[in-house]
């Protein structure tokens, strides 16, 4: 199904993805688990280790992981990790 390798590749991101959630906001549900191990595209894999690295919370992570596939960017108010940390962007 995967040239050799890939595969591997595709555990491996989800196993990343699994664990950057551990340490950002404790256990996973197994429910949560099971729908990253249905993801096959590295990209969006990829995406999600990102969102899970920068969500402020674990509702917003959600929100991303249920998203359609042609979802690319995280958005909205509560991604200001700058804002949220009293750093003013260079173009204030």
């Amino acid at each position: 199904m995967f040239p050799l390798g890939e595969e591997n590749i595709l555990v491996q991101d989800r196993e990343d993805l699994i664990a950057v959630l551990r340490m950002r906001f404790g256990e996973v549900p197994p429910a949560v688990i099971d729908f990253i191990y249905a993801v096959y595209s590295p990209d969006t894999l990829q995406r999600l280790i990102l969102v899970a690295a920068n969500a402020p919370g674990w509702k917003d992570f959600l929100d991303e992981l249920f998203a359609s596939d042609e979802s690319f960017r995280m958005v909205g108010e509560s991604y200001h990790p700058l804002e949220r940390s009293g750093v003013k962007s260079s173009g204030e």
